[in-house]
């Protein structure tokens, strides 16, 4: 029963990701191909969840120039963290002011990295707003909470990308209707703004699937080959 369960989990996530793909046909932006990384299927797959701000950074760092990032709803930091390791310019956004942890595990060789009590991150202790977006390049919502159609409009209006993904419709200005996914809503509005648009995946179990509009973000040289 288990693994029937788990294999109508995945049959369902597939089949989203290509309505996802249907919606954002033809929006995306000339010369940007960015393939998703391989899904894994293998019982480690689910403990990948815990390294989803490291696979993220994986995958921005891997495919863009550094740049302005903002990260909405960043809690602790630690992606933010990363990315400012990498050379970007990252800032937390988050009402809640929280330190940076003291260590993480890095998931590529399963190390312990400790992080110095010297380091810290830009922090903007308020809750997302439209106008801050003028001051960023990209926004960035893993799990933002009522932010998702927020930093669709702002990203808009202020001409910069993001990358969200979306687990819940609370606090959000609309629902999707019956049978629509909240993913597939929010990819039909962000299409409707006039973003061009593209679904991704992360390699882990679960909420996985991200969207994307990047294309004011600068790629880096066969970025498209990276897996």
């Amino acid at each position: 029963m288990m693994h029937m369960a788990r294999h109508r989990e995945t049959e369902g996530s597939q089949a989203l990701f290509r309505s996802l793909q249907h919606i954002t046909a033809g929006s995306t932006a000339a010369g940007v191909d960015l393939p998703s990384p391989t899904v894994q299927r293998s019982k480690e797959l689910r403990k990948m969840k815990k390294f989803r701000f490291q696979l993220l950074h994986r995958w921005l760092t891997e495919r863009f120039e550094p740049c302005r990032v903002a990260d909405i709803g960043g809690g602790k930091g630690l992606f933010a963290f990363l990315m400012q390791q990498s050379g970007w310019d990252a800032t937390v956004i988050d009402p809640i002011y929280q330190d940076l942890p003291h260590k993480y595990k890095d998931f590529t060789n399963g190390r312990r990295v400790k992080i110095a009590p010297t380091e810290s991150v830009p922090h903007i202790n308020q809750a997302f707003m439209s106008i801050m977006a003028q001051d960023f390049d990209l926004l960035v919502g893993m799990h933002a909470h009522g932010c998702n159609a927020a930093i669709i409009d702002a990203a808009v209006e202020f001409g910069c990308g993001f990358v969200i993904f979306p687990c819940c419709v609370i606090d959000e200005p609309f629902y999707p209707v019956i049978g629509v996914d909240w993913l597939e809503c929010l990819a039909d509005y962000a299409v409707r703004q006039g973003h061009h648009v593209m679904p991704f995946r992360l390699n882990f179990k679960g909420q996985n699937i991200g969207l994307a509009a990047v294309e004011n973000c600068q790629l880096i040289l066969n970025a498209g080959s990276k897996s």
